[in-house]
């Protein structure tokens, strides 16, 4: 079969879990397709010295592997920072580069910066400047989940984007515990209305929007929302790309149940969590505000978490990429994976 070299799976410490996950997910693709075990998965350290800089090293040969590397950066199971974690990315690049592979592509579900994508006074736009550290250190592709801004994909010069979406786990999931019936897709902002459209055409239901006044005085404080359409006696699914402090789809799906709503189930593809979100989280909840929130593992909680935060369910995407890693590498078609 035509492949671009042999498949090389390397683990950062914060993406080792998810690169298990993966790689469970990359031996039953192979042997189920080609009759052969996955045996990519390399060996490598990650050493952070007492002045807290890092190197990458790889204890074997990659010479002329298509090489993926996975990483972290929000990582609630690490001590480690997201700068921690972008350079401990970038010393794995170029150390698979050095260590002469032939391709590299990086595995971030989690795109560092992204909401630092636009110039809005005077300040850096950090995300442009990822792509370009990332280019830099040697990796010709990228693929990430739910990229907050799409133009950022334009940021890489000569490196490629795919980018994934977590709308199919979360729908899939979402049919086992609700039949559909009386329910109302929700946008929780403006800024999300196409993927609500899309969420809505898929599960075949009617569409409302919230349009969200922030203060920006305070980080992370929505000032009013106001609704677009009616969720009166009606289930509700709200999703957007990520949850950080809770503080905006906390406050929307407030809204929707002061309108008469029923049940609201909320969902995201990259449960951050910051600050007190959890605790945010777990206050609506006793309220009656939601019944259940969606997550991924592209910030991995566990089963832990879930014990003890009955409100949250955790859907894995570790299918989803290593299914584009193997058709990447097989040089089969992706375009449908990436919807």
């Amino acid at each position: 079969m035509d492949n671009r070299g042999r498949l090389s799976l390397i683990a950062c410490g914060s993406g080792k879990v998810f690169a298990e996950r993966v790689d469970v997910e990359l031996d039953t693709i192979m042997r189920a397709e080609e009759g052969e075990p996955f045996t990519g998965l390399i060996d490598s350290s990650e050493i952070f010295f007492a002045n807290r800089e890092v190197k990458t090293v790889i204890n074997e040969s990659v010479r002329g592997d298509d090489v993926y590397v996975v990483q972290f950066f929000d990582d609630p199971e690490s001590p480690r920072s997201v700068n921690d974690n972008l350079m401990a990315l970038l010393t794995a690049i170029n150390a698979a580069h050095q260590a002469d592979a032939e391709r590299i592509t990086v595995v971030i579900p989690q795109f560092p910066y992204a909401r630092q994508e636009r110039k809005k006074a005077r300040e850096s736009i950090t995300a442009r400047q990822v792509c370009r550290f990332i280019e830099i250190s040697g990796a010709t592709r990228t693929i990430t989940l739910d990229l907050h801004s799409p133009a950022i994909g334009g940021f890489f010069e000569r490196a490629t984007l795919d980018d994934l979406h977590a709308s199919k786990p979360l729908n899939e999931y979402f049919k086992t515990i609700h039949n559909l019936q009386n329910l109302t897709v929700v946008s929780p902002d403006v800024g999300s209305a196409e993927r609500a459209r899309t969420l809505s055409r898929a599960l075949g239901c009617d569409m409302a929007i919230c349009d969200k006044e922030r203060d920006y005085s305070r980080p992370g404080t929505v000032k009013m929302v106001r609704l677009v359409g009616d969720v009166k006696d009606r289930d509700v699914l709200m999703v957007d790309d990520m949850i950080a402090t809770g503080g905006s789809i906390i406050e929307a799906a407030a809204t929707c149940k002061r309108l008469g709503a029923r049940d609201i189930y909320l969902g995201c593809s990259l449960p951050f969590f910051n600050g007190n979100a959890i605790e945010r989280l777990e206050a609506a909840y006793r309220e009656g505000v939601f019944k259940l929130l969606m997550g991924t593992d592209s910030v991995p909680r566990g089963p832990a978490f879930m014990q003890s935060h009955p409100w949250y369910r955790e859907v894995s995407v570790a299918p989803l990429f290593a299914r584009v890693i193997f058709n990447i590498n097989r040089r089969l078609s992706v375009s449908s994976l990436l919807r």
